[in-house]
């Protein structure tokens, strides 16, 4: 097999077989085929597509290509989620703690967050001294003891994602759903859970802006797990507003707690509500709607918040901060951007919302940027409200004072305001499984 010939047939839309698929990603991870055809093959695909066969067969080949978690020795079933990412997306700390206390086994490996993007990992770290780099056996024990642990993915875990998104990143191959899907799906399917949530955003603080784009990126991943044996679904999430009100690490985590007491912002409960119900259904623990009774449960006993705070403490994190969040340490300034006229807020640009944030010192611009844990906005106004001229849009926070100008430039530039009233969409827009697409 030549690499030459693979990228031809490609080039003339042909499908190419496991074995060819399988040839091209170890021969790449061995350094045996150069960047510059693997460049080739990955504008082909750009440009022709995958079939949802071939598309399983690349993710596959992906997964293998390092390490594959095997989680036989956690006891029971056990559930991943993953979000394609978004502002304010603190649902993992709210939805697994729920899950775990519904009796379903959580073994998660997640991300830190780039640019505009919050990371999981990043917001576990504003807790004090919480371990998120730890071997697999105390992974494994903790899952079996709390039955829900969130840590760093493992350095050899799709060794070939990391080595074609590095690539794609380079080569303006970033937005073909054949390569996001894999790029997502290999990981998922190397961390080796037996059943798979998939939370796709959608809106202007997503990767897929459009609703169509994100319930075909949906369906391709849904197929992907299916084909890899592992129950899988999609929903749907709206991302057109940045989700709950803070933005920021120790501020999100703070959230989390307040929703996990049954106290956090509408939007985020009934996100995550959804998501944890989805969650135990895959997990076989009944119909929709007792999964949501059972979800709904563990938050007013509160069982759900009890285990995350086991599960900080097993990760040698100072619990005493998930009892009493005032004890988490607090930005030496902060400021209240203003409305600067009177209206209804009809859009809010949310990228823009989290690279406020990000320059606040939330986020990274770089991947070795430094971050503030106590950095990040608090959202007092948000799509759908009226506001008055001068009235507190936000509170920023930060430890560089300097910073506050170009933030509350880019936050305010952020909102849109009209004279009319405007009608919010759908928090969940839609559900995608193996049998169907449901539109809300």
């Amino acid at each position: 097999m030549r690499m030459y010939d693979l990228i031809k047939k490609k080039k003339h839309g042909e499908e190419l077989t496991r074995e060819e698929i399988a040839g091209m990603i170890k021969g790449y991870v061995k350094g045996e085929i150069p960047d510059y055809q693997m460049s080739a093959m990955l504008m082909a695909i750009c440009f022709q597509g995958m079939t949802e066969k071939e598309t399983a067969d690349l993710t596959i080949e992906m997964a293998h290509s390092g390490d594959m978690v095997d989680l036989s020795a956690i006891e029971g079933i056990k559930v991943d989620k993953h979000s394609t990412g978004g502002v304010g997306d603190k649902t993992t700390l709210v939805i697994g703690p729920i899950v775990a206390a519904c009796g379903v086994k959580v073994a998660k490996m997640s991300g830190r967050g780039l640019g505009h993007t919050g990371g999981t990992i990043d917001k576990l770290e504003a807790i004090p001294g919480m371990q998120v780099a730890i071997d697999q056996k105390e992974f494994f024990s903790i899952v079996n003891k709390v039955g829900v642990s969130v840590v760093g993915q493992s350095g050899n875990l799709a060794p070939a994602d990391k080595m074609l998104y590095a690539l794609r990143d380079v080569t303006a191959t970033v937005d073909s759903i054949p390569l996001i899907s894999s790029s997502i799906m290999s990981k998922k399917l190397a961390a080796g859970s037996d059943c798979i949530l998939l939370d796709v955003k959608t809106g202007s603080g997503a990767f897929m802006r459009t609703l169509d784009d994100s319930i075909a990126l949906a369906k391709r991943m849904v197929a992907i797990g299916e084909h890899a044996g592992r129950k899988t679904i999609a929903v749907i999430t709206d991302m057109d507003i940045p989700l709950g009100n803070a933005i920021g690490n120790s501020l999100e985590v703070i959230e989390a707690i307040d929703t996990l007491k049954g106290n956090g912002p509408k939007d985020l409960t009934v996100v995550c509500m959804i998501l944890a119900s989805n969650m135990l259904y895959l997990a076989g623990k009944g119909s929709i709607e007792e999964c949501n009774q059972l979800a709904r449960e563990a938050v007013k006993s509160g069982a759900a918040l009890k285990k995350l705070a086991e599960m900080v403490e097993a990760q040698r994190g100072d619990a005493s901060v998930i009892l009493d969040p005032s004890k988490f340490e607090k930005a030496p300034y902060q400021y209240v951007v203003k409305a600067p006229k009177e209206g209804y807020i009809s859009h809010m640009d949310t990228e823009q919302c989290g690279i406020a944030s990000m320059v606040l010192g939330a986020g990274r611009e770089m991947k070795d940027s430094i971050i503030d844990y106590t950095a990040g906005i608090i959202l007092h106004k948000k799509t759908g409200e009226y506001v008055k001229k001068d009235e507190a849009l936000a509170t920023l926070y930060t430890s560089k004072q300097e910073q506050f100008a170009k933030a509350e430039e880019i936050l305010t530039n952020a909102y849109t305001f009209t004279k009319e009233a405007v009608t919010n969409r759908p928090l969940i827009l839609a559900k995608v499984t193996s049998e169907q697409v449901e539109r809300y």
